[in-house]
């Protein structure tokens, strides 16, 4: 079962790095860092502009030096937020997503040591109700992970489909996202594990969730692309936010 607790695995070394980082301008930036740590811990620090300026600017070497689920927390804590979500626990939930996603062939199973890859959402769907109410609970759960992994991280490659060869639409992917979150969350090992609540609202959010990864993705892993889906979806998403 994956769970958001990316947060809670940063080490000391993290934020010592994250200090660093924010305050690497100047003496004084270091001790106001300092003092933010000490006063309101470390999320003061994760949630600093400057933070992920630092973790970005590779003139400066010292992001390199970053462990995987720092930046994965950060970009994903702080893209959440420019785009008006502001649960930490749902920052922490998606940058789990990104995270273990990473991992080669982990985005196509269920869980770590379930053999069955599922390569599409329409097959998830029709598993949902597994007779084994573990995996049932499993599938759920990945499918409004999956969705959310394809639509947020790889709009591009979803457009470029729906363009050439008639594969479905983003909306698609969020409906299907909301689904699987809502169908986990209403599974009874989601109130035994206490996660019915953060499935209900990544159910409600998605679509915030979708665009503000698609923001992190254009601007940080896939910043070169330059396609007219691409625009058409920036601008579609740019409406769609100022209506909402």
């Amino acid at each position: 079962m994956l769970l958001g607790n990316v947060r809670a695995s940063l080490t000391r070394d993290d934020a010592q790095l994250a200090m660093q980082l924010i305050g690497r301008a100047s003496r004084l930036a270091l001790e106001e860092a300092e003092d933010a740590l000490r006063e309101r811990g470390v999320d003061a620090l994760l949630d600093d502009p400057r933070l992920l300026e630092g973790l970005l600017d590779a003139p400066s070497r010292l992001g390199m030096r970053a462990s995987w689920p720092l930046f994965c927390y950060v970009i994903v804590r702080q893209a959440l937020t420019r785009a008006g979500e502001g649960d930490r626990a749902l920052a922490d939930y998606v940058a789990a997503i990104v995270l273990h996603f990473g991992a080669r062939g982990r985005a196509t199973r269920i869980a770590d040591h379930d053999d069955q890859d599922y390569d599409t959402l329409a097959a998830l769907l029709e598993a949902v109700d597994d007779h084994d109410g573990r995996r049932s609970f499993f599938v759920r759960q990945h499918l409004g992970n999956y969705a959310l992994w394809l639509s947020g991280l790889f709009p591009d490659r979803i457009e470029q489909r729906r363009w050439r060869r008639g594969g479905p639409d983003l909306e698609y992917y969020e409906e299907m996202g909301r689904r699987g979150f809502q169908l986990a969350a209403d599974h009874r090992l989601a109130q035994e594990h206490g996660l019915d609540v953060l499935f209900r609202e990544a159910a409600a959010r998605f679509a915030v969730l979708r665009i503000a990864l698609n923001e992190m993705s254009d601007s940080v892993f896939f910043p070169t692309l330059h396609t007219p889906e691409r625009l058409m979806r920036q601008v579609k998403d740019e409406w769609r936010w100022r209506l909402s």
